[in-house]
């Protein structure tokens, strides 16, 4: 096993090769895809960055810390509107967060997974639309 510092790497770069490993999707994308299908969007914010900010309509909350309860199928946390077979996109802030989730639900089995690369910041500066979180 390789010592602390032998493995040591930061925050950046972690999300730099999460990126590397999944679906990128600019906010056009996204929005296509709310228009033309069922995707399911999953905002991994915190509860007051969702109040600050707002949200993108037909979003569902899952925070950070709970999704792969949230994710697994056999958690005692599990909810119905995640399964594996369904095309999910996830986003945050800025697309750090998303992006290492798309990494962890791959892992959980999830094969059609994806991220808002940007987050909400870049969906917003886009003039796509947000609403009070509820």
């Amino acid at each position: 096993m390789a010592t602390p510092t032998e493995s040591k790497t930061t925050a950046a770069e972690m999300v730099a090769e999460a990126k590397r490993q999944v679906e990128n999707l600019t906010p056009a994308q996204v929005a296509a895809e709310l228009r033309d299908g069922s995707p399911l969007l999953v905002d991994l914010r915190e509860p007051e960055e969702r109040a600050a900010s707002g949200v993108i309509p037909g979003s569902v909350h899952a925070a950070r810390g709970m999704l792969e309860f949230y994710a697994d199928p056999t958690s005692t946390y599990h909810r119905p509107e995640f399964q594996p077979d369904r095309r999910v996109i996830l986003h945050c802030a800025s697309g750090g967060r998303s992006a290492m989730a798309a990494v962890t639900l791959a892992r959980l089995g999830y094969a059609d997974v994806a991220h808002l690369d940007g987050g909400i910041k870049l969906w917003k500066e886009q003039g796509l639309q947000t609403e009070v979180a509820p």
